[in-house]
């Protein structure tokens, strides 16, 4: 998208991020009667990693964010939340493809989490994520790696 940046996250995205996360996640975790004002924010502080996260801007604005990290048997993929001004317009696409790429140059499986009935879900089928298990609240995913020959 035009205007548009993806960059390392530092110490001071995590409250705009958690704030973020409430906002995108707030439909979906009601629905499932799980949403909590206080508990939906600080699971994001509690394992937000600037390391492995990035931010996605766009004109200077919080677009989004995403964490992929380093699991036991490839990647992590969590925190991917793309703000709804900019849900619907293949942002999510774009950075999870960039993402996945990477993780296909590295030979790597890429697995996730995804609540039960969130359209997410549809992207995730969309980009080659199959399901491995799921539960009453979570549907857990996992893309193998593309080969990059």
């Amino acid at each position: 998208m035009n205007g548009s940046v993806l960059r390392a996250a530092v110490a001071g995205d995590v409250e705009k991020v958690a704030e973020l996360r409430a906002v995108v996640m707030r439909a979906d975790l009601e629905r499932l009667g799980r949403y909590d004002e206080h508990r939906v924010r600080q699971r994001l502080r509690d394992s937000f990693s600037t390391q492995y996260s990035s931010i996605i801007e766009i004109d200077g604005e919080l677009a989004g964010c995403v964490t992929l990290r380093p699991a036991d048997d490839g990647l992590l993929l969590e925190h991917f939340y793309v703000a709804p001004a900019f849900q619907g317009r293949g942002l999510g696409s774009t950075v999870l493809r960039t993402l996945l790429d990477q993780s296909d140059a590295q030979n790597m499986a890429v697995r996730l989490n995804v609540l039960q009935g969130s359209p997410a879900r549809h992207l995730y089928e969309r980009h080659g994520f199959t399901l491995d298990s799921e539960d009453p609240i979570d549907v857990f995913m996992t893309r193998l790696p593309r080969s990059t020959g």
